[in-house]
């Protein structure tokens, strides 16, 4: 297809809390994929940094941040910035300037170095940011929303916490299975059920943690792919980064009040599902294709709302598919094989790239005791912030 661009090369640096520059662990991630590629740095004509906000100036300046760190070399550089969404934003802009011919190669780099506990907004006043208002005026931090998601689907749907701790006790099972994630022991529903509790009805291991780690894909055109050798490269065939459509009618992150729907009924799918929406219509493909998928499990309970939103199941259908194990390596539809945020936590500026590292090496069949069998399409799903979708579909 004519969207379409080669995935060369992928890579990571591990996450975990490593008290280190996330200039440190970006370039590790990007030498890893430079080689995962068979590419040398000069090759390189475009480097596009997802940003992070937490570590200084050159954090706001990652593309050139990380091409100076890797040595200046002249390639043009950009830098994203969109909450969780900005890898996802970082991987378009990439495939955009490959598809207008700006560059055969690009490089695309997200890495972090989280604070410990909670995100919150950075310093200052700022009483016109919706961000910086629910911290100040309800104390709402992200723990408490995810808790308001997880009370929704018990009140709507009967979910409860046992349903919840089966996501929790999949994903670690995963992360068990992956050297680049940062929780690598298996946990049971009696170890999540004795967990402290953070934010009722969820506890400490139903909500990721905020991580140090870097995540790096290395991109080029389908022409310079072949001329590569790469003769059956993964391709990247869509990214949705759609916004929401007015009215929203459920509460979401981060505000702290919905739209009026008193002239104009909500639609019927949600903000969530529109992001996979728009990315299956680009693809071509739809959720009966899938392979696998990586979904931004911020809470367990978030997961069970992903399988909806990106077609798994009906409304309401999450739990059943979870304690079928239909969700499970080795079940119909595999979801967060890497083991997720729950097995990772949270690097902010790279987890949506992660995302895809995982279906690369997935669709190549190199993810070793975590493969899932014939793998041939997958998609990411994630959002960030002030309404970023955040969804790739790749294939092979």
């Amino acid at each position: 297809m004519s969207g379409e661009v080669a995935v060369l090369g992928a890579g990571m640096h591990p996450w975990g809390k490593w008290g280190r520059s996330f200039v440190q662990y970006g370039t590790a991630a990007a030498r890893a994929a430079l080689a995962d590629a068979g590419l040398d740095w000069r090759q390189v004509q475009s480097v596009v940094g997802a940003n992070t906000v937490r570590c200084g100036y050159p954090g706001y300046v990652a593309g050139a941040t990380f091409a100076q760190a890797l040595g200046w070399q002249g390639a043009r550089v950009s830098s994203v910035y969109a909450a969780c969404a900005s890898g996802a934003q970082a991987i378009n802009t990439a495939r955009s300037q490959i598809l207008a011919g700006m560059a055969d190669v690009v490089l695309v780099v997200g890495a972090d170095s989280a604070p410990k506990g909670f995100f919150a907004p950075a310093g200052g006043d700022r009483p016109d940011d919706p961000d910086w208002l629910r911290f100040r005026v309800l104390g709402a931090t992200n723990p408490a929303y995810f808790a308001l998601y997880a009370r929704r689907r018990i009140a709507l749907y009967g979910e409860s916490a046992e349903d919840f701790a089966l996501v929790k006790v999949k994903n670690a099972a995963a992360g068990a299975l992956n050297p680049n994630a940062r929780y690598r022991e298996a946990v049971s529903a009696e170890d999540v059920a004795a967990s402290a509790v953070v934010a009722d009805p969820l506890r400490l291991l139903d909500i990721c943690a905020t991580s140090d780690g870097a995540a790096a894909l290395v991109l080029s055109s389908m022409d310079f792919a072949r001329r590569h050798g790469a003769g059956r490269p993964v391709r990247i065939r869509a990214v949705s980064t759609v916004s929401p459509t007015y009215p929203r009618a459920v509460l979401d992150l981060p505000d702290i009040a919905t739209d009026s729907a008193a002239a104009v009924d909500p639609l019927p799918q949600s903000f969530r599902a529109s992001i996979a929406r728009a990315a299956y219509e680009e693809a071509g493909v739809g959720p009966e294709d899938l392979s696998l998928a990586e979904v931004y499990d911020l809470s367990t309970a978030l997961e069970l709302e992903w399988y909806e939103d990106i077609g798994l199941c009906g409304a309401g259908e999450g739990a059943k598919l979870v304690r079928e194990g239909a969700t499970a390596l080795g079940g119909r539809i595999p979801v967060n094989v890497s083991g997720g945020l729950a097995s990772f936590g949270e690097a902010v500026p790279a987890q949506a790239i992660a995302q895809v590292c995982e279906l690369t090496w997935q669709l190549r069949g190199a993810a070793g005791a975590r493969q899932v069998p014939r793998a041939r399409t997958g998609i990411t799903a994630n959002q960030g912030l002030f309404g970023h979708g955040s969804a790739v579909v790749a294939v092979r």
